[in-house]
């Protein structure tokens, strides 16, 4: 039922509003002025227990107790409320105590639903409670919201209390599984896993991948016609055929680098045939066999729903997923765009009017259809009734207008511009493609063809250009002119070159193509692929190498342990399929308990003669669970789980054998003599590239990860290991020390000395290392704490925020407090001491948002944002780098990821890395304004 009224009928009653977070509640209350109270529940208030301390002392040694939910009951749920929120609720009830009317205006999703639940369960209010839901913070939406409330959606909050429960089964039940056939401190969970999974599986078709060479022609032709006025004379073309059979390509090859079936009329030129065909070509004669032009039309990108605001602002803007929904969620709480948790991508008749006059007040008539674009959503159960992602209000503020600054600025013109550009005219123009024929001096037939576009009217394209995860394919604005010829015309060639290529192993996954993966099959919630991408980072499942997701050796072992022993809990059909259970539960047509009772326990653990009913769905398909097993059986047999056998991966097939062991990866094998050998794995190497040829450099290296003792004075074991940058010790913490969270506990760690090698450290100078830093003193006038300590780039002391540098490792143990006063006392050094001033200054990075200067280093002149580094090449001067110069030099860096040490790898492609910065909206639009002129300016700015 929904509650009508407005804030001028209801006289002087006073309005609790309660939304989630803090910056919510200042922008709602300056719409709702006197009689109105907002407050801030700050996220949820309660939850499942998240330790057994939390849990009350009745329930101990029960399985409620146990997993905060009783599954020898009807699987209720036991909340608590946090011990953080503890507060924050009792100023809820005590503002409730003031209020006649209580007002729950949290989110207006299944999450959001739930919270205002949970509000009302604890607030237990004696006063009437509405729900007000919105989705864009603006007076009208805000005061629109009053008059219209309406009772909590029940159905919603028992799928998302569904989904809640199931997950903490699913992680509580196998992450202990993990824990003891693993590694302490893992986790599993019901979608984070299969994410896991998709990463590792592609990796291991990396692995897998043998890689195909192949060879074609590429020609130069000129047409022997005088050109008209913009039209090019000549063209590049590729070879298509010889003597009819199509010239093999990358797509011919399998993963095993052979051909595929069916590939007989192929012809696969080696090195040597094809360098022959170009030697028998050079003299050929050379005429236009075919010419075909086909009309082409592109029509607009629809507006932004939740994971294509994630992919475009990963591709575009260089934000990863969490970055994203954070900036994106500032700019919703304050008023700037619609809620943007969202499958849909629909566009209300408001937003569609003022992007309507948005493109007739900056692009012209010309540019607008006569009726507006209408989109429809293809997410399969798409949920949470709310609009696209875009500008909030009933007129369009353009970006220079809002007065937005950095991440929040381009966030908002992405959105901006992607939803302008949908309410314009299609794209328009032509393809055309020429083929080329000649025949060989050794009689055989060629033929090579060329394409080429032009875009005759650009329609939404002068507004909005999409990017692409693939660095070498062309954008949807790119163009391509051939000359005007005709069938038969002769054409003259200027050269013929033979061009080598070889297959590329599948790519691996970005956060933005995981995300679209993950929704193509249908696996989890879109609105919280975020979440879980961060989760797989937090937990070292993957790490990143540039913007690509690298799975680590432990998530090989995770994933392959799931696989063989809880095989349905990370299949990728199962996972969608109780996607579908859950939104079944969702719309009605499923009991929550029945479903839940089935997942636990198995088909065994159904109730007699109630169940077959309440498995029915709606729609009259028949059982729609038989698909789930029983998961407490699965987790309670763990008898045949071999942790030696789970955590052991051959490399290759000379009995070489990667172990993830309690220190980290290492390989091992059995020598001849019956001895093994060892050495240590660096935890960040791809696991790609551990060929059996790098294992063998890795053999001759010093084996690291050697027990050197224990600390007697914390009893905890001392390790020396081979690191990202350069060998150190550490201590191992005991089994099942909180490492996250404020209790956390971080292992003391130090660099070994370049005196020091893995082989021959002793402990006693391992703690002497791990004691570090060393407090050398106190100073007499200001009473700062002096210390030493061992850095990146060599020894320093360091005194509040100023460093000085030292100069010998051997001092750190050895210098005194009054030989650092005296180095104190001398002028601060150029260097780390203290920085030179920038040589020029570039303005913001497009990608970062940070400043780009160029400095004088120790290697010569560099540029930087800082965060990444780039040395000017030899061939360019301080004065001749431009700001784009600039952008094209830091882009590329980003696309190489970080040097390795370990294992030689071909620099990025220049033409990839220009088209990646390319496709980060290089351009930064801060001078879009109504004025047609400069607003075309800006969009057009965010295509390149």
């Amino acid at each position: 039922m929904a509650g009508k009224g407005s804030a001028d009928s209801r006289g002087s009653t006073r309005r609790l509003v309660i939304v989630e977070s803090p910056a919510k509640a200042k922008t709602i209350k300056g719409y709702l002025g006197a009689g109105y109270t907002v407050e801030a529940s700050v996220g949820h208030i309660r939850d499942l227990p998240a330790g057994a301390d939390e849990v009350p002392e009745k329930y101990k040694g029960t399985s409620m107790g146990r997993l905060g939910v009783d599954v020898d009951g009807d699987f209720e749920p036991l909340y608590l409320v946090n011990a953080d929120k503890r507060k924050q609720v009792a100023k809820l009830k005590d503002l409730l105590k003031e209020a006649d009317e209580l007002l729950l205006a949290t989110d207006e999703d299944r999450e959001g639903e739930a919270i205002a639940w949970h509000l009302q369960e604890v607030l237990k209010p004696k006063v009437p409670s509405k729900r007000m839901v919105f989705h864009e913070i603006t007076r009208e939406a805000i005061q629109q919201a009053v008059s219209n409330t309406r009772d909590i959606n029940l159905q919603l909050v028992d799928a998302q209390e569904t989904r809640r429960i199931l997950d903490r089964l699913y992680g509580y039940e196998v992450s202990p599984v993990l824990w003891k056939k693993v590694r302490t401190g893992l986790s599993a969970g019901r979608v984070q896993s299969v994410a896991t999974r998709m990463v590792v599986d592609r990796e291991r078709e990396r692995i897998a991948f043998t890689a195909a060479e192949y060879w074609d022609l590429t020609g130069s032709f000129e047409t022997l016609k005088a050109p008209a006025p913009g039209d090019p004379r000549g063209m590049t073309a590729r070879l298509a055929s010889v003597d009819g059979k199509r010239v093999a390509s990358g797509r011919d090859f399998g993963p095993d680098g052979q051909l595929k079936s069916g590939s007989q009329n192929v012809a696969h030129l080696t090195e040597v045939t094809a360098k022959a065909l170009a030697a028998a070509l050079r003299d050929a004669d050379f005429s236009v066999r075919g010419v075909e032009r086909k009309p082409y039309r592109r029509s607009p990108y629809a507006p932004f729903r939740t994971t294509t605001l994630q992919q475009e602002a990963s591709r575009k803007l260089g934000m990863d997923s969490k970055r994203t929904m954070r900036v994106a969620q500032s700019l919703y709480e304050n008023g700037y765009i619609t809620y943007m948790r969202t499958d849909s991508i629909t566009l209300s008749d408001t937003a569609l009017n003022a992007s309507r006059t948005q493109v007739r007040e900056l692009y012209g008539a010309d540019y607008l259809p006569d009726v507006p674009r209408r989109y429809d959503s293809k997410v399969k159960n798409a949920q949470e009734a709310h609009e696209a992602i875009r500008p909030s209000g009933d007129t369009f503020r353009t970006p220079a207008q809002t007065g937005l600054k950095g991440d929040e600025f381009r966030l908002y013109e992405l959105i901006w511009m992607r939803t302008v550009a949908s309410q314009m005219k299609d794209a328009t123009g032509h393809t055309v493609t020429v083929k080329v024929g000649g025949a060989a001096s050794d009689g055989r037939d060629v033929e090579f063809s060329a394409s080429g576009r032009i875009i005759s009217f650009h329609g939404f394209l002068k507004a909005y250009v999409e990017g692409t995860d693939d660095p070498d394919a062309a954008l949807d604005d790119s163009e391509q002119r051939l000359p005007a010829v005709a069938e038969g015309d002769a054409l003259t060639t200027t050269k013929v070159t033979a061009d080598g290529h070889s297959t590329k192993p599948p790519a691996r996954f970005t956060e933005a193509s995981l995300i679209k993966e993950m929704e193509e099959r249908e696996i989890g919630r879109p609105s919280t692929y975020s979440t879980i991408l961060g989760t797989i980072l937090d937990r070292g499942y993957a790490f990143k190498k540039g913007t690509a997701l690298v799975p680590s050796y432990i998530a090989f072992a995770v994933v392959g342990l799931l696989e063989n022993h809880f095989g349905d809990l990370v299949n990728y059909e199962f996972t969608a399929r109780m996607e579908d259970d859950l939104d079944r539960i969702a719309r009605g047509e499923a009991q929550r308990v029945p479903w839940l009772r089935r997942f636990y326990f198995g088909p065994t653990g159904e109730e007699p003669g109630a169940a077959p009913a309440a498995l029915k769905s709606g729609g009259g398909d028949g059982a729609v669970f038989d698909h789930l097993g029983g998961l407490k059986d699965l987790v309670t047999d763990l008898g045949n789980i071999d942790a030696r056998e789970v955590n052991s991966f051959p490399v290759g097939e000379d009995g070489i054998i990667l172990r993830v062991g309690r220190f980290g990866p290492y390989i091992e094998r059995n020598l001849e003599d019956g001895t093994q050998q060892r050495a240590s794995v660096p935890d960040d190497l791809p696991p790609d590239e551990l060929t059996p040829a790098f294992a063998e450099e890795l053999f001759l290296q010093p084996s690291g990860d050697r027990e050197l003792g224990k600390d007697p004075s914390t009893g905890f074991e001392v390790v020396a290991k081979a690191g990202r940058f350069g060998p150190y010790v550490t201590e191992i913490l005991p089994e099942g020390t909180p490492t996250r969270g404020k209790n956390a506990v971080k292992a003391r760690t130090g660099s070994l000395f370049k005196n020091m090698g893995l082989d021959t450290v002793t402990l006693e100078e391992a703690l002497q290392l791990l004691s570090l830093p060393r407090v050398v003193g106190a100073d007499p006038e200001s009473g700062e704490e002096i210390t030493v300590q061992n850095g990146r780039y060599g020894p320093y002391l360091k005194k509040g925020a100023d460093s000085r540098s030292i100069t010998s490792e051997e001092q750190i143990f050895t210098i005194t407090l009054e030989e650092a006063l005296e180095i104190y006392k001398q002028p601060k050094a150029r260097g780390r001491g203290a920085a030179k001033p920038p040589l020029r200054e570039m303005g913001p990075d497009p990608v970062s948002g940070k400043p780009i200067v160029i400095k004088s280093g120790f290697y010569g002149e560099y540029l930087t944002d800082g965060e990444t580094n780039v040395t000017i090449p030899k061939s360019e001067t301080v004065e001749d780098i431009t700001p784009a110069r600039a952008y094209e030099l830091l882009a590329e860096k980003r696309a190489k990821g970080p040097a390795k040490k370990t294992a030689k790898k071909a620099p990025a492609k220049k033409t990839a890395a220009k088209k990646t910065a390319a496709s980060s909206g290089t351009k930064t639009a801060k001078a879009t304004a109504a004025k047609k002129t400069a607003a075309k300016k800006t969009a057009n700015s965010g295509t390149k």
